[in-house]
Parts: C-alpha cells; sequence; structure tokens
C-alpha cells in the first residue's frame, strides 16, 4: 500500500542510499499533499513532520521520485539505489527535537533493514549540488554522526588537494561542490576554498574503509 501514486520499478538496484531533504515548505501537511499529488511527479518513502509523526509514502522496494538529476560515487539515477527522507521545515529554521530523535530511530532502521553504512547518508545537496541546498545549514549532521548515522571527521587530516578529497567521497565535479561540502560541515563557511576545507576533506575521504 503506497500513501503517493509517485514511484515506479527500481531498475535492478537496491537501496545503498539515504538522501535527506527538507520540504521547503510552510508545514507538513503541505508538503504530504504535494508528495502525494501525482500531477506534481515527486514523491519520498518517507515524511517526518515536525512533532515527529512519521509517515511511510512509498515503499522501500520502490523507486520514489525524490533526487532528480545529479550523481553520487559517479553513479547518476540516484533515485534507484536510495531511499528519500523529506523532513518538513521551510528551511529557515532549525529543526525540532520531536522530529529529530523520530529521524534517528527511522535511519537506524533503515539502515539495519538494507545494510547501509554512515557513509551511505548523504544531503540532496551533495549528490545536486548545482541545484540543491537542503537539508541545508540549519540540519545537525554532528547529532547523527555521534550516534553513527552520518559521516563526520574525528579530526582534521592532511592538506590534500580539495578536488580529489571531494571525489574520492563521492561529490560530482561541480564548481558547486565546495558549497555544498561547507553546507554540510562548515556552514558558517564563505569565500575561496581554505586549509580547513581540504583537511577536513581529506579526514573523510582517507579515513574511510
Amino acid at each position: 500500500m503506497s500513501l503517493s501514486p509517485n514511484h515506479g520499478d527500481r531498475r535492478g538496484q537496491r537501496p545503498e542510499l539515504i538522501v535527506l531533504h527538507y520540504t521547503g515548505m510552510a508545514d507538513g501537511p503541505s508538503a504530504r499533499a504535494r508528495l502525494c499529488d501525482p500531477e506534481a511527479e515527486v514523491s519520498a518513502h518517507w515524511l517526518i513532520h515536525e512533532n515527529g509523526l512519521t509517515e511511510a509514502l512509498v515503499p522501500e522496494d520502490r523507486r520514489a521520485w525524490h533526487a532528480g538529476a545529479g550523481s553520487w560515487q559517479g553513479r547518476a539515477d540516484v533515485n534507484s539505489r536510495s531511499i528519500g527522507i523529506e523532513i518538513a521545515n521551510p528551511g529557515d529554521r532549525p529543526f525540532p527535537e520531536p522530529q529529530m530523535a523520530a529521524l534517528e530511530r527511522l535511519l537506524a532502521a533503515i539502515m539495519a533493514r538494507w545494510e547501509i553504512p554512515a557513509s551511505g547518508i548523504i544531503a540532496h545537496s551533495d549528490m545536486a549540488p548545482e541545484r540543491k541546498i537542503d537539508p541545508g545549514p540549519h540540519f545537525d549532521w554532528l547529532r547523527l554522526a555521534r550516534q553513527g548515522l552520518a559521516l563526520w571527521p574525528e579530526a582534521a587530516g592532511a592538506d590534500l588537494p580539495l578536488s580529489e578529497s571531494l571525489r574520492r567521497i563521492g561529490y560530482p565535479d561541480s564548481p558547486a561542490t565546495l558549497s555544498a561540502f561547507r553546507l554540510r560541515f562548515r556552514p558558517w563557511a564563505d569565500g575561496p576554498e581554505e586549509a580547513e576545507d581540504r583537511r577536513l576533506a581529506a579526514a573523510l575521504a582517507y579515513s574511510r574503509a
């Protein structure tokens, strides 16, 4: 049973990524209506409301339409190999505690079901840096990482070429990739790349199995 009609076959792929989004809409019910509207042609597997209510909109073994154009680890068609989670938030405010707690429970369950590692939890902005900024600078990635639900560098690494490290992590080649990386790991940073960008990216790129 699917609440949203907007889904299809996984094209021979299985979930190996979880893509986190914010809805960019006023509230959860508005987002739910859009994600279930056949004319909108968008969907996600899960929607988490502000109060922590978690709704399954598309079965996880089906291909939801949440990621769109973009790539990760050099491969396009992210929809076919990912599970999409929409988090109700307009994008201009922190995420409430009940919502974050619900996300943590959901992530842990999905990761266990599909054997997805922490490295497989990505932002929409990670895989589509020229188009998207969600879940945005207010999202608490460090909180997830402390529970093994996302990656975070334990310490800065060597000062290595940034483009090579970002490519190794999975980011697509794009002029906007530095901005996407900073949105997640240094949301306060601005301007040209800095040594801290290179050192954090290297720590992520070369510390993973």
